[in-house]
Order: C-alpha cells, then structure tokens, then sequence
C-alpha cells in the first residue's frame, strides 16, 4: 500500500437536503494510514451522510452547500463516474450500517466474498472468514441463513479482501455480542497498524471506540437529542373510567390472563448444496400477555431466527405456535388480520421495515389504514403522536427513509410497528444503532407502553445488563435451544 500522509481530508463540509433541513454540519477532519478516527455524535449527527460523502454519495435530494473532500488525491465530487466507480472497487470500502441490505441474498457467502476480492482462491477466501471469525461452514450459505452478527461479519470479510486503502465503517460492533465486539475491534486495530489502513469508524458504543480508536470527533446535530415525549393515544373504544362497584357487592374473582404466544419444539433448519445449518433445535417459549422477557446469547445462536419464526416471517420444519390457547399458523400470511395486528415484529435492519419508495407518513398511515385503527380524518394526528412517541419531529413523515439516519429509520420503524397497536411486540436488536441516551428513551417508551397497555415485549439484545433491566425474565439461546427463565435481578449475571 502507498504511504499517503492523509489519504481522506474533509474540509468545512455541509451538506443539506434541498428542502433547506441541515444533514451535516460545517466538518472538517484529516485521515492518516495506520490511524483510526471515529465519529460520534447522536442521531441525526450526520455520522451516516459523512461517510457515504467520503465515496461520493450523497442522499436524495441532497447537495454539498460547502467545502469539498479529497480522496487519495482527487476530489471526489468532481470524479467522472467510471473513476468513482474505480475508487469504490479498488480503494475505499464502505461496510454500512445495514449490511444485509448490500448482501446479494441469492449468493452464497464465499461468492461474495471471492466477487470483488483482490485475491480469489479458496484459500484466500477461507482467510479472510477466519479473520472475521465466520466459521467455514457459513461459506456455503446464504446471507438468509445468517444472524445479522453474522452479515455485519460477511459485509467486513468481503470489504477486507479487497484489500482497500481506505475502510469507512457504519456502526461496525451493533448486534455483535461483547466477545466479539472485542475481536472486531481488535482486527481494525491490527489491520489499521500492520497494513497502514486509514479507517473512519462511525459508533455509538464507547468501548469500541475507546478500544480502537486513535481520535475522535464528535458530530453536532445542533440540537440536544429528543427523546419520547408520550405515547400514541388509545382508541376511543378503550375505556377511560369505570364505576365502583357498590361496598356491600362482593368483587367478582378476576378473569385469568390471557396465555399469550407459546411456542414448543420449533425446529429451524437452512440447508444449502448439500450443508444444513441447524438455526432452531427443539426450541420452547412462553410469553404470557403483559411480560417483557429478555433473549440473549452469542451471534449465530438463533435469536433472530427466534423471533421471526414466532412473527410468522420463517416457517419451522416442525414445532406449534399457539396465541391465547388457540393454534396459530406458521405462515404470517395465514393469520388472522387480527393476528397480524396484534405480532409485530421490528427488526434489527430497519430498512425492512420501511419502504423507500414511500415518505415516513405513508409508511405508518399504511398499517392505520389497513386494520383500521382510526379514521380518515384522524390519522394525520396519529402519525404526528406515533413520531412524537418515539421521538421524530413531526415534519419526519414528509421525509423518506434515506433521508433520515440510521438511529432515525430505527425510531421510525418501531412506530411503525406501534401502529397496529400491538399485544406483541417483537424487537430484535432495536437499541444496536442508537446513541446511549436514545436507546435509553427507547426502552423507557416500552417499558412504558407494556406498562400502559398491558403490551407484551420481546427484547432480542447482546447487552444483558441492559436487558436485565427492562425486562422480568431473561432467556439465554445457546445452540439453537432456549434456557430457563432467569429472574430479572439475575439476568445479567448468568447471561
């Protein structure tokens, strides 16, 4: 690799949307080979917009209303596309925040690997997966088949093998549990140090960033990060009162609460050319209406796999689902449209869960529409309540999701699910991407909405204290199997 002393100079960047909102503001910073600089800040920063910038990629709609950025040399906004093109492939890799979404799902995980690699032997490839630590075995699947620990591994493994002289990384330890947060951040360390590597590394997690990182700029969002300011109201037919029943009237015995989902013996199996990698084995939950029950475990344990088996999103080779004592159908497109509103699932990539095509308020006047949850004239105001309950301005639901930041698409998706106005609500990694005092009012705002509504909640997580303390019991996945209920005062000890 060329000794560059700065292969990547920022210099008083801004960037705005046309509509006059502030994606960046004025940003200065210098890269060096061997060095790593990460980037904090809340969401809405712009962590996400400077990086994309780097390669010349900007938002729609977006434009550069100040400074310029150097790449190696060249100014990357004044590139013609076949030499951007150029950079990209050979020089600079970006691994982002949601990388299971550049994953092609039709390609096994050696193939992506092996596609842009400078070196494509078998031997080079089996390499790099060490490296990441993917075990051997994944090389024949699909990214399908991987928990997102496992994808965010694969988006780094198939960056690294093109050996670029310039890695800019999205949030690169999210979803990945301690173990192997340190090794991740170990293996920048290394690669930043023995290859001269320039690395800008954008995250959320202070340890990662004290591991690793060299220097540190903070990312100003020019306002103070809000947080959940109330919940979606309830529905005209829940009751706000009741009369007291008369003193010499004797209470009736309180009806028993409902059973809630239970699962037993879901097995879960992914079986590509002839290799099967056995995701569920045997798998038994219980969530009763009104808990909140923590799923912890390491990466490629089937959490994941977990929750969208109970959503109906992937269908067990054997096992029953039952909602309430009543049997419950594999397939989510067999349910109930009362089924379907009360299991809801927010996944841990949250461009699952909103359309890019559609602005943030269709995307959340869609589910109000379809189980009709309020009327016509009412759901600009329900829209306006459910980004306020998770802290988005209200003028959000004229954006489109690749307007906002990673933290804001998550706040965003979780809305979403709220809409329907769930018993259920699954959250598989809902935290990974948010600052801590975000993903703090998150949590608060389920806890409080369990609390309110009687919601149930499912908390998927690699943080066990954080887990421990928002939830009643905690699970602990290894292999495919669910461990017994830990008390929630003992969570975080056993987990």
């Amino acid at each position: 690799m060329t000794d560059s002393p700065s292969p990547v100079t920022v210099t008083d960047l801004e960037i705005r949307l046309a509509t006059g909102p502030v994606l960046l503001r004025r940003t200065s910073l210098g890269l060096r080979g061997g060095r790593i600089t990460a980037l904090t800040g809340p969401s809405g920063s712009g962590k996400t917009t400077l990086l994309r910038a780097v390669i010349g990629e900007l938002p729609g709609g977006a434009r550069v209303a100040s400074g310029s950025i150097d790449v190696l040399g060249q100014d990357v906004f004044a590139l013609p596309p076949r030499a951007l093109r150029d950079l990209r492939r050979r020089d600079v890799a970006l691994v982002g925040q949601d990388p299971g979404s550049a994953l092609d799902p039709r390609m096994t995980a050696r193939r992506l690997i092996a596609e842009l690699a400078a070196d494509r032997t078998p031997e080079a490839v089996a390499r790099v997966m060490a490296e990441c630590h993917l075990p051997a075995v994944l090389a024949h699947h699909r990214p399908g088949a991987l928990s997102g620990g496992q994808q965010r591994r694969l988006a780094l493994a198939r960056a690294l093998a093109r050996r670029p002289r310039v890695l800019l990384l999205d949030e690169p330890t999210a979803g990945l549990d301690a173990a192997l947060r340190d090794d991740i951040t170990a293996l920048l360390r290394r690669l930043a140090t023995e290859h001269g590597l320039a690395v800008i590394m954008a995250s959320h997690d202070p340890y990662a960033v004290e591991s690793c990182a060299d220097s540190v700029i903070v990312l100003d969002a020019g306002a103070p990060p809000r947080t959940p300011a109330g919940t979606a109201p309830r529905t005209p037919a829940e009751p706000t009162s009741h009369t007291p029943a008369p003193e010499t009237a004797s209470a009736p015995a309180p009806a028993p609460p409902p059973e809630g989902l239970r699962a037993v013996n879901l097995h879960v199996a992914f079986t590509h050319r002839g290799h099967t990698h056995q995701a569920l084995e045997g798998a038994d939950l219980h969530l009763p209406a009104g808990c909140a029950t923590g799923l912890v475990g390491p990466s490629g344990c089937g959490k994941t796999t977990l929750l969208r088996t109970l959503a109906g999103l992937q269908i067990p080779q054997a096992g029953t689902l039952t909602w309430n004592g009543r049997p419950l159908p594999a397939n989510a497109r067999s349910r109930s449209r009362d089924q379907q509103r009360r299991i809801q699932f927010v996944p841990q990539n949250p461009l699952g869960a909103l359309n890019p095509a559609r602005t943030i308020g269709a995307t959340l006047t869609r589910p109000l529409r379809l189980h009709r949850v309020v009327t016509a004239p009412g759901m600009p105001a329900r829209v306006g309540a459910l980004l306020d309950a998770v802290g988005l301005p209200g003028d959000f639901a004229h954006r489109y999701p690749h307007e906002l930041s990673g933290g804001q698409r998550q706040r965003a998706s979780i809305a979403r699910a709220l809409a329907t106005e769930p018993d259920l609500l699954l959250c598989d990694e809902v935290t990974s991407a948010l600052d801590p005092a975000t993903a703090a009012a998150v949590l608060n705002l389920l806890t409080r909405l369990r609390t309110e509504r009687g919601l149930a909640l499912v908390l998927v997580s690699h943080e066990p204290d954080l887990v421990a303390a928002h939830t009643d019991t905690v699970h602990l996945l290894r292999s495919g199997r669910v461990g017994r209920p830990t008390p929630r005062h003992e969570g975080a000890a056993s987990a």
